[in-house]
């Protein structure tokens, strides 16, 4: 799946949006479908921007029905930054796997992650420069299948070329996330070329 891809099973705009979310959340799927909102919402605002109220319309029930799942903002943004580092790491297993793996699999994931962090700005920021996932680094319950692509992948070049691999995890990850940075805070052009040539 590519990272254009992974919110396409956002909530459509049409008329029978609200009529699906409430039949959603009739059987259950609240939660989800708060998180969905949010992550559309997040596709066009920036996290200050984005409300508990407007995401409650946006699915089309009370504003008291998101605090039984989510009771302040804070949460709700955990869980939308939980998921959006699911997608990225969907993304880049995708990506690798279409590489063939190895080196030119590992070069791929670094790929999706810079077009990830273009084409969805402001989740992006969420998941790496806002505190929400602090307490869960703090608290080493952060697994996501994107650290476990970069270790497993740094691993595999340190086995191959040497060095250590927590020091090529390191030096890999600071090169796509510098990379995106400089790109989403227009230091440098968001272009695919300079993507290719820098990852290679």
């Amino acid at each position: 799946m590519s990272a254009s891809d992974v919110y396409a099973v956002n909530m459509s705009e049409n008329g029978n949006s609200v009529n699906l979310k409430k039949r959603s959340y009739h059987h259950g799927g609240l939660r989800a479908a708060l998180i969905a909102e949010g992550l559309r919402l997040l596709g066009e605002r920036n996290v200050d921007a984005l409300s508990l109220r407007e995401v409650a319309r946006g699915v089309g029930v009370s504003a008291t029905s998101v605090y039984r799942h989510f009771p302040d903002k804070d949460a709700l943004l955990t869980a939308l930054a939980l998921e959006g580092l699911a997608q990225l790491g969907a993304a880049q297993r995708a990506a690798g796997e279409e590489a063939g793996g190895g080196s030119a699999g590992f070069a791929a994931t670094g790929r999706a992650y810079v077009r990830f962090a273009l084409a969805h700005p402001a989740l992006f920021r969420l998941i790496f420069t806002s505190p929400v996932l602090a307490p869960a680094k703090a608290a080493g319950t952060l697994d996501s299948e994107a650290g476990t692509l970069l270790q497993a992948n740094a691993a595999m070049m340190a086995a191959r070329q040497g060095g250590e691999a927590a020091i090529r995890a390191i030096e890999a990850w600071a090169l796509v996330h510098g990379l995106a940075m400089l790109m989403l805070d227009g230091q440098i052009p968001a272009d695919e070329t300079i993507t290719e040539k820098v990852i290679g």
